[in-house]
Formats: C-alpha cells, structure tokens, sequence
C-alpha cells in the first residue's frame, strides 16, 4: 500500500509493506484479505501510520520509504 505525504512543495512517496498492516490489525489475521479490508486496516491505523512515516521522515529525508512491521514496534 502507499501513500504520498508532502513537506513544503515536495511530494514524499511512502509505502506500508502488508504485512505491517496485518501485523497491526488483528482483524486481518481472522479473514481473508481484500482491497476493502487493507484500506479500512489503513483507515483505523492512520494516526500510527502517520506517526511512523514522520519519525522516519525526520531521521532522514529522503524521496521514498518503505516501512516495514518493524518500523510499528
């Protein structure tokens, strides 16, 4: 999944691997996965997601990133 965030006039490019997601969303790990269920899973952890994409944002800026279910710990 991947979402754009900006700083200024500059787009940054972030992508969620799935399986953070899953790992953070218990309802993922119950039912079988679908488009809808993903972008909801996205929805309910946005603040999280949010957090995470800053932290990495301020530690290194950068065009893109990838993060990972590690990066949600």
């Amino acid at each position: 999944m991947r979402f754009v965030g900006h700083d200024g006039m500059f787009q940054v490019l972030f992508f969620i691997e799935v399986g953070a997601l899953a790992k953070s969303d218990a309802a993922l790990q119950r039912t079988e996965p679908s488009e809808t269920r993903w972008l909801s899973s996205f929805d309910a952890l946005r603040n999280s997601i949010q957090d995470v994409a800053h932290k990495a944002y301020s530690y290194r800026r950068r065009a893109f990133y990838t993060l990972t279910a590690a990066d949600f710990r």
